[in-house]
């Protein structure tokens, strides 16, 4: 019998929406419930070790951590969204690894306290996605995925990521994916996914957008001195 599945969620959280990418991408029907990671339920706490979204109910049975949830998901549901090769999973598993990097490396970008620091960070983000740049110039046929025609869960970390620039780009132009032709292409493929799109809520861009203001960092002042640009369209 299928199983009931729930998705413990914040609204923001780009972890659970890779999760939820995976989901989409395997055609499972699932239930998500929202809370408020300031104020945690006392119930969540008792399904949520680490405290953190997302958390996969599976017929009530918790799985924690999204790098954990995408893995059940693979060897549970069709189809799949990793490699055959042993060798190939394992290295999309390390570029997953490094799209968690990328999204610590966002945090800090958003927290920079002042303009040298913001501009700092800018330099670390944009080095990451040079690294992914050559990466995906190694690929064996044109994408528009990471690895080519097949959607992966490498594209499922990443989608979520890209989400961040739509944000970013109504702000200023900081030159983070400034001269990368692939990782744009790859970034458009992403937002034109169904999954990705709908992986959140119809009110994500303003709620982070809120979320943003309220850091008081150099990247809320620079929001506060001017109005937000026109959202651009992803470069294709």
């Amino acid at each position: 019998m299928p199983q009931a599945l729930t998705l413990v969620s914040h609204p923001l959280c780009p972890y659970v929406q890779r999760a939820a990418v995976a989901l989409a991408e395997k055609g499972m029907a699932f239930e998500r419930i929202d809370i408020d990671l300031a104020n945690k339920p006392a119930w969540f706490l008792q399904v949520s070790p680490l405290g953190k979204t997302p958390v996969l109910l599976v017929d009530g049975q918790p799985v924690f951590e999204s790098a954990v949830i995408c893995e059940y998901l693979e060897e549970t549901a069709a189809p799949r969204l990793h490699p055959g090769d042993a060798l190939a999973r394992a290295r999309h598993r390390g570029w997953m690894e490094f799209g968690s990097a990328v999204l610590s490396a966002i945090a800090a970008f958003y927290n920079a306290a002042d303009e040298a620091a913001l501009a700092a960070r800018a330099k670390d983000l944009q080095r990451l996605f040079a690294q992914i740049e050559v990466q995906l110039g190694t690929r064996g046929e044109a994408g528009p995925y990471f690895s080519g025609a097949d959607f992966t869960l490498v594209d499922a970390v990443f989608g979520p990521v890209f989400r961040y620039f739509d944000a970013f780009d109504r702000i200023g132009d900081f030159g983070v994916l400034t001269g990368l032709p692939r990782v744009a292409a790859w970034r458009a493929a992403l937002a034109a996914r169904p999954s990705v799109a709908g992986a959140a809520g119809a009110d994500f861009g303003e709620r982070l957008r809120a979320f943003l203001r309220a850091r008081q960092g150099a990247l809320a002042a620079r929001m506060a001195r001017r109005p937000p640009a026109p959202a651009a369209a992803v470069p294709a």
